[in-house]
């Protein structure tokens, strides 16, 4: 079992339902602080990605990061809006939001398990991962505008968000590296606060412009990792620990925010939607992007159950929630089970199936 998964379970020990009783329903305070442990998550996970490991898969991997996070929320919308009878809008935000992959379940589950897969198999899913987020981002944005009956031209908006989280990401990156590189101002030591820095700046200047923060800080990450840095080993060493915490503390959280005796009464929508989601969606969505890439059967299955939904679907429902649009349905919990159960079933089996698929390198 994917061991973050403990510390969900330990914020439901101490939650309102638990055995501890504390009492915690803030939405925007979560949101916060959700929002900073994903960032540099993020950052990492580019960080930590080898241009010339990924180069080969770097297509397929973006194929699947953006036409097939957009297709996984449409498909994911009309179920839900067809079948289940949600109202449009609604069900186009529950797609959004759960429309992409989770990096920190991806990346936690392959390295914790030592999981080195056939043609580049584990470079693809953290690629994939680590990169849909900024498009499943821009589409949960989309879908509260739409709950909220506002006015968005959705081309512009696109155009913006990717445009400018690029061009952030980019001189954020470059900005970094010569300050490093060129400048004998940063002693060891300082220059882990220093690349802190970039990181932030990196996301609040994207954002401030109206662009995709994550976008950026994923550039950002990519770029700055692949440089020959002046000691990279220590930065390697404190940002894998950061992001371990951030990992344990946004799980976590994300426990402590459920109520266990609110997941009952949406269990009948949340179990149909992750089956859709699980055995219908992902497998032919996969398929569809994969097939034109001339990967076998056997690897396209593999990347069908690597599909695990986690911490940045629930964040992106968090962020639905506080920002007070009227909903029908309770979106967190839906979004919670979901997440659940995609990481203790998908993420528990991974390893097996890999090997019975004969995956493992």
């Amino acid at each position: 079992m994917p061991a973050l998964l403990l510390f969900m379970a330990l914020g439901m020990v101490f939650g309102s339902d638990g055995i501890f009783k504390i009492s915690f329903d803030d939405y925007q305070i979560t949101e916060r602080i959700c929002l900073v442990a994903l960032v540099f998550i993020i950052f990492y996970g580019g960080f930590g990605t080898k241009w010339e490991i990924a180069r080969p898969v770097a297509a397929k991997s973006l194929a699947l990061s953006t036409m097939g996070t957009l297709f996984t929320a449409l498909l994911t919308c009309g179920f839900c809006h067809y079948i289940l009878h949600i109202d449009f809008a609604e069900s186009f935000l529950l797609g959004a939001v759960i429309s992409s992959t989770d990096a920190a379940s991806v990346f936690s589950i392959l390295r914790s398990q030592n999981l080195d897969l056939k043609y580049g198999s584990a470079s693809l899913l953290e690629l994939e991962s680590g990169s849909n987020d900024p498009i499943a981002y821009m589409l949960t944005m989309i879908g509260l505008a739409l709950l909220k009956g506002e006015k968005i031209s959705v081309p512009l908006t696109l155009f913006t968000q990717v445009v400018v989280g690029i061009i952030v990401g980019i001189l954020a990156a470059i900005l970094g590296c010569l300050v490093i590189e060129k400048m004998n101002v940063l002693s060891e030591g300082f220059d882990t606060i220093f690349v802190i820095a970039v990181v932030l700046m990196s996301y609040a200047g994207a954002e401030l412009l109206h662009g995709n923060g994550f976008l950026s800080v994923y550039l950002t990450g990519i770029l700055m990792g692949n440089r020959k840095l002046k000691n990279k080993v220590s930065l390697v060493h404190f940002f894998d620990a950061l992001t371990g915490m951030a990992q344990m503390a946004l799980f976590f959280l994300l426990g402590l925010l459920a109520f266990p005796h609110k997941i009952l009464p949406v269990l009948p929508v949340a179990l149909a939607i992750v089956v859709f989601l699980t055995f219908v969606v992902r497998p032919v969505v996969v398929t569809l992007l994969l097939k034109p890439f001339r990967c076998s059967v056997k690897q396209c299955m593999l990347i069908s159950c690597a599909g695990l939904r986690g911490a940045a679907s629930i964040v992106f429902a968090i962020m639905a929630m506080s920002s007070g649009a009227k909903m029908e349905h309770d979106l967190y919990h839906i979004v919670f089970f979901i997440s659940l159960f995609s990481v203790l079933i998908q993420g528990s089996f991974l390893a097996f199936v890999a090997k019975k698929l004969d995956m493992i390198e």
